[in-house]
């Protein structure tokens, strides 16, 4: 079994937050491959399926970002899941915007989310992909900025992105996170001119 999450804010006023594109990208994965999101556990709104043929939970903490590792640590010790079949999906300010970074493991850097992942499960030996959301503009302040929502230009190439980090998650979840990692580290949807 694996554990899918998204990372983001529950609630109508965080929706189409940038912070909140791990939840967008739960939602497209769900969609695509007809898992509904409706049960609710371990501080967070969950589905089971199989993609794959992998038997597959996909998980959007309510518990706020800065408290994801919770519901993460709940679930995954209550199905005994081992860490390296946790995937996590979250937004990104350091990466150019219309990417995804694929990551095998590493630290949090700046995103609380993951630091709290990271801190509950002692451990940060878990693949996450990370989504571009755009860099942070210098005269807001770092939460104001993944607090606000996309443009409707930039939501075109994020639509893309969230296509591509699903592709991404569905490779993992088969086992094949080089694979992916060679897809689509350094693909960017950006028009060059």
């Amino acid at each position: 079994m694996k554990l899918i999450v998204g990372l983001g804010n529950p609630g109508k006023k965080y929706e189409g937050n940038r912070h909140n594109v791990g939840f967008m990208a739960i939602d497209k994965l769900a969609e695509e491959n007809n898992i509904s999101i409706n049960k609710a556990k371990f501080h967070s709104i969950y589905g089971e399926g199989r993609i794959n043929s992998e038997k597959v939970i996909l998980m959007k903490p309510v518990t706020y970002m800065n408290n994801s590792g919770i519901a993460v640590m709940e679930c995954s010790n209550y199905y005994n899941i081992p860490i390296d079949d946790i995937v996590v999906i979250c937004d990104d300010i350091d990466i150019p915007f219309g990417t995804i970074r694929i990551k095998k493991k590493g630290s949090a850097g700046t995103h609380n989310g993951l630091k709290s992942i990271i801190y509950h499960l002692k451990n940060d030996n878990f693949p996450r992909i990370k989504i571009s959301v755009g860099e942070k503009i210098p005269q807001m302040s770092l939460a104001d900025f993944v607090l606000s929502n996309f443009t409707k230009d930039e939501i075109v190439v994020l639509e893309k992105e969230i296509e591509d980090s699903v592709k991404a998650a569905e490779l993992i979840i088969g086992n094949n996170i080089e694979e992916a990692m060679n897809r689509f580290n350094g693909k960017s949807h950006l028009e060059v001119n």
